[in-house]
């Protein structure tokens, strides 16, 4: 099977409609680090099978989108559209697909069942098999309880994303406006959820994605949102508007401080390593104590900095 690179960064996502042209093209020149091209709950559904055609033809196109990582999001297992948008799409278009996303997973085997028409369909298409990845939401009670066996269901699997719309109307939480925290709850609603799908993400490797913001006015509500998860360890977050795209990518890059502390927690690290012949437990930098899992913090912070575009100092 083809490998993939799962640390592709995807600090900011954009949600872009599959069946409007005008979105399609003005999602080509953003500076997200991703995007999806939507046959899902962007497309009604009476156009959803005419959108297959109109996402080929986009993904087909000369000009390319700037995002490195692009993929669709195909319908639910429970929707009859599912295994003819994978079909159409990945026969149409494969080779310039990086992922397919799948929406409301509840179970491994709705997971093993995408892999399986998916290897199908890249061997009869004369693909790579096993290059393109997957991308699944959780968005309701049952997804939740499954999430470590969706992790582990599939080697294609790169990231898991929450999915905070379905998931609040599953809870039966108060409040209209998805991504944003319900009123009468003095704590975060959504922390259970988001660190559940965080430690199952982290498991098996794959990455940590938050669901989106609606309020798409509201970029210091976005930038709240994003902050939270990232604070957990996310490692972006899905964006609606072009307002949004600046404060995620900022918000899932660390921050320059903490980048700058991290070359100095290594290289200090090192050097006292090399001075001990390997014989060092702790060391002080910063006037804090530094041992093993401060070095495995920043070296974290450092390949995350580096997905990000920051450099190290030489």
């Amino acid at each position: 099977m083809t490998e993939f690179n799962r640390a592709v960064p995807r600090r900011t996502i954009l949600a872009v409609p599959g069946s409007s042209d005008r979105f399609i093209e003005k999602a080509r020149t953003l500076p997200v680090d991703g995007l999806f091209l939507d046959l899902e709950d962007a497309v009604a559904p009476a156009v959803k099978v005419e959108s297959r055609a109109r996402i080929v033809a986009a993904l087909n196109a000369e000009d390319g989108f700037r995002a490195g990582l692009v993929t669709v999001r195909v319908n639910s297992w429970d929707s009859p559209w599912t295994y003819a948008d994978v079909i159409d799409v990945v026969t149409g278009a494969g080779a310039r697909l990086d992922a397919l996303v799948l929406p409301k997973t509840t179970s491994a085997a709705e997971v093993k069942a995408l892999d399986l028409l998916l290897t199908q369909v890249e061997h009869n298409a004369g693909l790579p098999v096993g290059r393109i990845s997957l991308e699944v939401q959780i968005e309701d009670a049952l997804g939740l309880l499954h999430v470590a066996e969706i992790a582990a269901a599939s080697p294609r699997l790169a990231s898991l994303v929450f999915g905070p719309g379905d998931f609040m109307a599953s809870l039966g939480m108060g409040g209209l406006s998805v991504g944003t925290q319900p009123e009468g709850y003095p704590a975060d609603a959504f922390h259970h959820v988001l660190a559940s799908i965080l430690v199952a993400a982290r498991a098996y490797g794959l990455q940590a994605i938050d669901g989106p913001y609606v309020a798409i006015r509201d970029v210091e509500g976005f930038r709240r949102s994003a902050e939270l998860s990232a604070a957990l360890g996310y490692d972006g977050k899905w964006v609606l508007h072009p307002a949004q795209v600046e404060a995620g990518n900022e918000v899932y890059s660390p921050r320059p401080a903490d980048f700058e502390r991290a070359q100095r927690i290594m290289a200090a690290y090192a050097e006292a390593t090399q001075r001990a012949r390997g014989a060092v437990g702790a060391i002080v930098v910063d006037s804090e104590m530094v041992d093993e899992a401060g070095v495995k913090l920043a070296a974290a912070i450092l390949a995350r900095g580096g997905a990000a575009g920051m450099e190290e100092n030489r």
